[in-house]
């Protein structure tokens, strides 16, 4: 793909976003326009705005010590390493994302963010990318232990929303490891693009470097309809969790047939299911990667009743390509979240504005 090609594509993206997103005119400073310095400038909520269509927000952003329980309603999330990152789910068990995605809270693999935890077991196999402009972690959950039903196919969340006030509402994303941070593990910087499918058994979380290129593209929410299989093409499998180093993906909705690049753009909801796609998402080419167990990663998670923590074999080094076949584990093809449960997503889940 040429670069002005590119760049012709990724202008006519995001003119397509600003149409589909207006700002709520009692609250109509945007979200991703809300900067904070982690800890000393996060008010202790960001949108608490009465007036407005939407909301309040129903948690807090200052979390902390005395915030960290099963029933914290700390909104403000991390990204950081494959054993330190947090999930955005529901509040209340048996919730569906379409009914509560104003709502979500952080859940995180490691004690320290004032959080909930997600519990021991519930990851089933996850896979961190780590690229020249974001970084993804994609795998399988027992949704029900972080309060989604068990049917819901989910949604995406995200900090724009159909009034760019976020979904969550007032959510904050923050990371210590993008190479702009110079690898200082103590100081986090806000993210400002990034995207997160939640459902169908499997996630998706997306976060671009602040200070990298193409974040809008790359971290695009307007294709929340086509979950993780077009907006985080990945190679997860279950039981596996692993750390790759990766090439960006194209963004989403660019594709290339017969030297000639074209932006598909989803069809709006009053039309119906989308039940083609005139292309087949690839993962990026990845290498380098490192494969763990699950209980050498998540040592500060408590197991839930009924539930046994997931263990894979001895840790190894291995090294992957986009090229290959997905992957086989327990009879499912790698990712039910990838393209396997993304076309289901798109053809029977309920779709959510980004």
């Amino acid at each position: 793909m040429s670069p002005s090609a590119l760049s012709s594509a990724l202008l006519a993206v995001a003119a397509i976003t600003l149409v589909n997103a207006q700002p709520d005119p009692a609250d109509p400073t945007p979200l991703v326009n809300k900067h904070y310095a982690y800890p000393s400038g996060i008010p202790y909520q960001v949108d608490y705005n009465t007036a407005a269509n939407r909301g309040p927000q129903v948690g807090y952003n200052i979390c902390n010590s005395t915030t960290e329980n099963q029933n914290s309603m700390c909104q403000t999330s991390f990204v950081n390493h494959i054993d330190d990152f947090c999930l955005w789910a529901p509040p209340q068990p048996n919730s569906t994302i379409g009914d509560t995605e104003g709502q979500e809270v952080a859940w995180c693999t490691k004690p320290g963010h004032g959080t909930r935890l997600i519990p021991a077991g519930a990851l089933q196999g996850v896979q961190l990318i780590k690229t020249p402009n974001y970084i993804q972690i994609a795998g399988f959950i027992d949704q029900t232990q972080v309060n989604i039903a068990a049917s819901d196919y989910g949604g995406e969340l995200d900090p724009h929303g159909a009034d760019l006030r976020g979904n969550p509402l007032g959510g904050l994303m923050y990371s210590n490891a993008f190479p702009s941070n110079g690898g200082n593990n103590d100081s986090y910087q806000q993210v400002i693009d990034w995207t997160n499918f939640m459902g169908g058994g499997g996630f998706c979380i997306k976060v671009c470097d602040p200070a990298g290129q193409n974040q809008q593209a790359l971290c695009q929410n307007i294709y929340d309809r086509l979950g993780c299989a077009y907006n985080a093409p990945n190679n997860a499998q279950k039981d596996v969790f692993e750390v790759c180093d990766g090439d960006d993906m194209s963004p989403v909705g660019v594709y290339t047939t017969n030297g000639a690049t074209s932006t598909y753009y989803q069809p709006a909801e009053s039309l119906g299911p989308i039940t083609t796609v005139p292309y087949i998402p690839t993962p990026a080419a990845s290498s380098n990667c490192v494969s763990y167990t699950s209980t050498s990663l998540y040592t500060g998670l408590s197991t839930p009743s009924g539930a046994s923590a997931s263990s894979v074999s001895n840790s190894t080094t291995s090294g992957t390509s986009s090229s290959a076949p997905p992957a086989k584990s327990g009879g499912a093809a790698t990712m039910g979240v990838s393209l396997g449960s993304g076309l289901v997503g798109v053809v029977f889940a309920m779709a959510f504005l980004s």
